[in-house]
């Protein structure tokens, strides 16, 4: 999964909404457990403070009196953290009364340290107890008989603070990872659902490439409903391309033969009359030819280039050629040796491909001493990794050409010795060639010390 492809971007989206979710939906659920304990905690310190409060006060005595009933066991444990103390306060003499947990503790009071009163007339602090753990102190003021002329005394019960925290870290720790797992499994999900829903496509990128290679002429596949308009489309788009290009051919041909008729009656006529303007006609009309030909050519080379799913053999198409310029050249011992990458292909026309490698061995042939060398080779395109380009190169041990006279070899029709036979035409149709296919030729000294021809073609 590359960094900038579609199934990246949708992994990391989901991914880190996914990230983003969990944590949040984690601290609000922590955070609701956290105050519903801490409500449970302090409902369950004023059910014991009222119990406390009313079994203690309720008496017909100036002094409370010490609760019966226990309420809860560990207010009879030593340093428990639950506790219960009454005792008077601003300094009134009275009676002090303490749970057997507090042994002889003092619990601080909120009233003494000017705490104010909630909506039901207690007072909450938070303290450490008498061996220093935290406690929490809840607080009511009242007096023996629930008469406001006796002494006020301090009703104070204490819990463990120490308690409510275990029981939240012990929620924190579970559900931090309950949704460390969901998370994780979320996100392994939503890997394989990118990968899943991303199927057809690479279905297609196959299918394309099947019909570039030339095994397959449409997407034929079974695609889902989403992407079947996306088929049609491109199905649609390769019909119209093969139909332009068939089209394209036709009118050529037409072409071709609309205008070689009346040029040959035209030069014949002109050779009949031995006149100089006869001549300067059938001349004109020579030049006429050479270039409807050139350029009709140029438009068979650019219908045969646009053409989709035409592969070449590379190794099946040179080896019949080099049978054939051995035996032209046996006279003189010219030798090839060829160098081929297993399975290297040409995206184009095989008849193409023929013609640019003969053209250019046949002239390292004619030039060339003993030895011709033809490499082949494979190679990363610099524009795309993925793509692949086809390394032509062509050398001789013959006398090579000056930096100028390469920069002149590839004209049309330029020849620049008239002893060899030719045309003049070879370099430069091979270069159109080479163009027609967005590639190129390129003409410099071999390392053999003749000429060394290269061309870069797309490989399939």
């Amino acid at each position: 999964m590359r960094f900038n492809s579609l199934a990246f971007r949708l992994f990391a989206t989901s991914a880190a909404w996914t990230l983003l979710v969990l944590p949040l939906a984690g601290y609000l659920i922590y955070s609701l457990y956290r105050e519903d304990v801490q409500l449970g905690f302090d409902s369950q310190l004023k059910k014991l403070l009222t119990a406390i409060a009313v079994d203690s006060m309720n008496t017909v005595g100036e002094e409370p009196i010490t609760p019966q009933n226990l309420y809860e066991p560990l207010f009879e444990v030593t340093h428990s953290g639950w506790y219960w103390q009454i005792r008077p306060i601003d300094g009134a003499e009275g009676r002090t009364l303490v749970s057997p947990s507090l042994v002889s503790g003092v619990l601080q009071s909120p009233y003494d340290k000017k705490f104010p009163t909630d909506t039901t007339g207690t007072r909450w602090m938070n303290v450490p107890g008498p061996r220093g753990e935290p406690i929490r102190i809840l607080e009511v003021i009242d007096t023996p008989g629930h008469d406001p002329t006796n002494t006020k005394y301090s009703v104070i019960v204490a819990g463990p603070l120490d308690w409510l925290e275990d029981s939240i870290a012990k929620f924190r720790n579970r559900l931090t990872i309950a949704l460390s797992l969901a998370g994780l499994g979320l996100v392994t999900v939503t890997l394989f659902q990118v990968r899943f829903g991303l199927l057809p496509l690479r279905r297609i990128e196959k299918g394309l490439a099947s019909i570039r290679s030339g095994k397959a002429t449409a997407l034929d596949e079974q695609l889902p409903v989403e992407i079947e308009p996306l088929q049609n489309e491109l199905n649609a788009l390769i019909n119209s391309n093969q139909d332009i290009i068939d089209r394209a051919r036709t009118h050529v041909g037409n072409l071709a033969h609309a205008l070689k008729t009346p040029l040959a009656v035209i030069t014949n006529e002109a050779r009949d009359d031995k006149t100089a303007f006869g001549s300067k006609v059938a001349e004109q009309a020579q030049i006429m030819r050479d270039q409807v030909t050139h350029y009709l050519d140029r438009a068979r080379i650019a219908a045969r280039a646009g053409v989709i799913g035409r592969v070449t053999e590379v190794e099946a198409t040179v080896e019949p050629l080099v049978r054939t310029l051995e035996r032209i050249h046996r006279e003189r011992g010219i030798e090839i040796t060829m160098k081929i990458s297993n399975g290297a292909k040409f995206q184009g026309e095989k008849q193409d491909l023929e013609e640019m490698l003969g053209n250019l061995l046949d002239n390292a042939c004619k030039w060339g001493r003993k030895n011709v060398y033809l490499t082949v080779t494979v190679e990363p395109s610099e524009a795309k990794a993925r793509n692949k380009r086809l390394k032509i190169s062509v050398d001789d041990d013959g006398p090579g050409l000056t930096a100028e006279q390469r920069a002149k070899i590839g004209k049309r029709g330029l020849r620049l010795d008239e002893t060899k036979p030719g045309s003049g035409l070879g370099v430069s149709i091979v270069n159109d060639l080479a163009a027609s296919y967005r590639g190129a030729l390129t003409l410099e000294a071999s390392p053999y010390g003749g000429l060394g021809a290269r061309i870069d073609l797309p490989a399939a």
